[in-house]
């Protein structure tokens, strides 16, 4: 628990730093090595020495698509996603040729890894990165996925300790609990909540009505342990216990926010159909 809570007092300010006072290649920059990351903890976790090439190739994609978001400028797509995902595609499936039949050959599944952790993975934290870039009150927006994210993980976690009894999915994460999940749309609430006042105070914004804020804590909430049981899926299938060391008393890039890759995209979907 210490180095969790040091981890937040180190991190909490640095985040705030990029992503409010820094300008908009700070965050372009923060989310593609939280992408590249992210597809080397992905990768190694589901084809290890297996990977080969497919590992450079992997980071770089997963890299390029936060700088495509940051060059479309508003647009749904930037100029260097289509090219780099053709040849991204091209590449690893010739590798696969070629590594064929040899020891150490990647599968199907390690190919399918590459391209889940190199595309889509990275498409989905980048929403972080298209809410920051929004005209106005993106600084406010940005911090939406995170609140409703983290403030789910949060009281679902002291939820679970205080009051857990009912196991909620045994076989993908034994220690979670059906109390502990309700705390999450609680805290899931309490931070979608939050992020709406500071949208008052900061930029005189209402982010949302005040009668949107239950629905939108829990529906938040939900995506949001959704996401952290996914990538609890993986580990599981691949017998791995955390995907990386980088965040002490967290793990790596995909265990402190997998709840947000999944929550960022919903976000940024219903602002960008609302809007």
């Amino acid at each position: 628990m210490f180095k969790r809570v040091m981890v937040a007092v180190v991190g909490i300010p640095f985040l705030l730093l990029v992503l409010i006072w820094a300008p908009d290649w700070a965050p372009m920059l923060l989310v593609a090595a939280m992408c590249a990351i992210g597809a080397w903890e992905l990768l190694h976790a589901a084809a290890g020495g297996r990977a080969g090439l497919m590992m450079p190739l992997t980071v770089l994609m997963a890299a390029l698509v936060p700088l495509d978001v940051y060059l479309a400028d508003g647009a749904a797509m930037g100029p260097l996603l289509p090219m780099a995902a053709l040849a991204f595609v091209t590449l690893l499936f010739l590798w696969s040729v070629l590594r064929h039949g040899r020891d150490g050959a990647p599968s199907f599944g390690d190919v399918t890894a590459a391209l889940f952790a190199g595309l889509a993975f990275p498409l989905m934290l980048s929403c972080l990165l298209r809410l920051r870039l929004m005209p106005v009150v993106g600084k406010a927006l940005v911090f939406v996925p995170l609140c409703i994210s983290f403030g789910s993980d949060t009281f679902a976690l002291f939820a679970g300790m205080a009051f857990g009894k009912h196991k909620l999915a045994p076989r993908v994460s034994p220690k979670k609990t059906v109390e502990g999940a309700v705390g999450g749309l609680v805290g899931g609430i309490l931070g979608t909540a939050l992020i709406r006042w500071l949208g008052d105070v900061t930029v005189g914004e209402a982010l949302c009505t005040w009668a949107q804020v239950p629905l939108l804590g829990i529906v938040g909430s939900a995506i949001s342990q959704l996401g952290d049981l996914s990538f609890s899926v993986i580990k599981r299938e691949f017998g791995v216990k955390d995907y990386g060391k980088l965040l002490p008393g967290h793990g790596g890039i995909l265990d402190r926010f997998d709840s947000v890759t999944f929550v960022c995209p919903w976000v940024w979907l219903l602002l960008a159909l609302g809007g």
